[in-house]
């Protein structure tokens, strides 16, 4: 089946009226005349705006500066978050072993130990050399 370019061309001019009625009374209450083209049209532009409205709102706004991978962040600043990444790791790491020893120390007191030593002494035979 091969499309011929001049229907699908009268196609876009064909004309058509969208009718907006009220259900209760069925008055109309806004019509408008339409063709595909102009519809077409119409939503391109709005796509446009859009676009437009929202990079004008990231480039004239601070907002680019709460943007990750912008690149308006200053080396100071990135050195800065690094530096908190380090420190909050460390921060963790200390809480973890303080919470461990206060554990182990809660279960020394309260006398439940979780593990016992069994692990078996091989001492040396002394020789006796009172030859």
């Amino acid at each position: 089946m091969k499309i011929d370019p001049n229907t699908t061309l009268k196609r876009l001019r064909n004309h058509y009226r969208l009718v907006v009625m009220n259900e209760d009374t069925y008055e109309e209450v806004v019509k408008f005349k339409l063709t595909r083209s102009s519809v077409y049209i119409a939503m391109s532009a709005v796509f446009v705006i859009m676009i437009s409205l929202t990079v004008a709102l990231i480039i004239f706004t601070p907002l680019k500066y709460y943007l990750p991978g912008a690149g308006y962040s200053s080396a100071k600043e990135v050195r800065q978050l690094k530096i908190l990444k380090m420190r909050t790791d460390s921060m963790e790491n200390a809480l973890r072993l303080q919470h461990t020893y206060y554990d182990n120390l809660q279960n020394v007191l309260k006398g439940t130990t979780s593990t016992l030593d069994t692990t078996l002494l091989t001492l040396p035979k002394l020789e006796n050399s009172e030859d």
